[in-house]
């Protein structure tokens, strides 16, 4: 089949280039962003005077008969097309002429044309992934305010700390996702503006109106140099950016869903339903929801890499390499939806051992810094010396096999006189997590505070 930039040439081109250069088998999923741009672009060009009414209107009932072609399953790909760009043309020819259809490329060029279609899928994916990430966070709300008194260690060094609430702990994703969730729409904000009108870089001598093509296409506005509309990729570097930032945290919540459904730790059970079995060993329960999630987000990253890699050398206006833009944005953002939702229903159907989280609260001294406090607060002691105080009555705890929160009134004394009764409740694991009222700290009022702060935003 006749090639829509073949005149020049005197010889065909290769089969083995063909199968190189053609980027259909990935690119068709822009098939609905080039339909629409097309139907935008043939409206204005009828608005200008440059087609008439009549040719707009057969370009564009031609391209909702390719749409529904296409959503059927009774569209061709082709990869003697190229790209999704030229099968929708071709097959466009095929329905209302070569003649009428050969006119909708008018001040247009596949460089303005392709830039468009993926410019318009990624704001599209900005909103959707943000929307995605707004419901990950309320899950995470929900269940986080029926953990307000659920007990657990916070760590620092992977050491048992200081007491805290299952609540705080879930809330600090929260905040994360809430970032996320900001940061697509920075992005959208940002970068929805429209090449379209561009041309090949250059923009064109017919009397175009871009503003009314970028309207719309539910662009901000058009982009103001045409060699920026063509050349620039900082949209999809960003889309790959914020969904690898998603991922930094999805992966950090996955590693500790892991360890908390390990025997040693017993704080989480998954469902069966987000687990799976051993071939071998019968008694198995793998969390390999969370490990695939951890485990792609290195996949995430690599696709980050590869269009930084490809975009840093690049002269302007249009290269060819810029072809290896929509792969990798494709991987992650069918990632970031299939690895959110099932971490999400994960998280809501799994069970939270509140027994173990508290008696995990028993080992490691947890309250070791609150009878520091107590002696600073209280008896007038430098912190230094009651950091030297509390440290013995670690030790001696150690040497009885008990946690400093089990120890008693008469043991402490025997370390230091001046601790009193009062003491005792600041060894208290509760008493210890409600204390803590700084803003966005773990005691109750704090967290029903950051749970606020949540419910106000989700109701936005």
């Amino acid at each position: 089949m006749q090639k829509l930039w073949e005149g020049r040439f005197s010889e065909a081109s290769s089969a083995l280039l063909e199968e190189f250069n053609a980027s259909i088998n990935f690119d068709k999923k822009l098939y609905k962003d080039d339909i629409e741009g097309s139907i935008a672009h043939s409206s204005m060009l009828a608005n200008c005077g440059i087609l008439s009414k009549d040719e707009a209107d057969k370009i564009k009932n031609g391209l909702n008969q390719i749409l529904n072609e296409i959503e059927s399953g009774n569209f061709e790909f082709k990869i003697s097309d190229e790209d999704i760009h030229m099968a929708i043309e071709k097959r466009l020819a095929e329905i209302i002429g070569k003649d009428t259809a050969g006119r909708l490329h008018t001040a247009r060029s596949r460089n303005d044309q392709v830039a468009t279609d993926f410019r318009h899928f990624c704001m599209r994916e900005n909103l959707a992934i943000a929307e995605l990430l707004r419901t990950f966070v309320k899950a995470l709300v929900e269940i986080a305010e029926k953990n307000i008194q659920t007990l657990m260690p916070g760590f620092t060094h992977l050491q048992h700390a200081q007491p805290i609430s299952l609540a705080e702990h879930l809330l600090a994703y929260a905040f994360m996702f809430k970032r996320d969730f900001e940061r697509f729409i920075s992005s959208y904000e940002r970068n929805n503006f429209s090449p379209l009108g561009s041309a090949a870089l250059a923009g064109t001598p017919h009397m175009i109106d871009r503003f009314e093509t970028a309207k719309s296409l539910n662009f901000n506005a058009p982009i103001p140099n045409s060699m920026d509309g063509v050349s620039d990729r900082d949209f999809a570097l960003e889309i790959l950016f914020n969904i690898s930032v998603v991922f930094t945290h999805t992966s950090r919540l996955c590693e500790e869903l892991i360890l908390w459904n390990s025997q040693e730790f017993g704080f989480i059970t998954i469902s069966d339903a987000f687990s799976t079995g051993s071939s071998i060993m019968p008694q198995k329960k793998n969390p390999d929801v969370a490990e695939l999630i951890r485990g792609k987000t290195g996949r995430v990253y690599g696709n980050l890499i590869s269009l930084l890699t490809t975009m840093k050398g690049l002269a302007l206006a249009y290269n060819k390499d810029m072809q290896e833009d929509k792969e990798c944005v494709f991987d992650s953002v069918k990632e970031v939806h299939t690895s959110v939702v099932i971490l999400r229903e994960m998280l809501k159907t799994a069970k939270f051992n509140e027994k173990n989280m508290l008696k995990a609260c028993k080992k490691g001294h947890l309250t070791a810094t609150d009878l520091a406090d107590y002696l600073v607060r209280e008896k007038n002691i430098p912190f230094r010396k009651a950091h030297f105080i509390v440290g013995k009555c670690v030790a001696t705890a150690e040497s009885f096999g008990l946690d400093l929160s089990e120890m008693s009134l008469e043991n402490l004394q025997k370390i230091d006189g001046e601790i009193d009764d009062n003491a005792l409740k600041c060894l208290n694991l509760f008493n210890s997590k409600n204390s803590r009222k700084s803003y966005g700290g773990t005691a109750d009022e704090s967290v029903r505070v950051q749970l606020e702060i949540l419910k106000k935003w989700l109701e936005k």
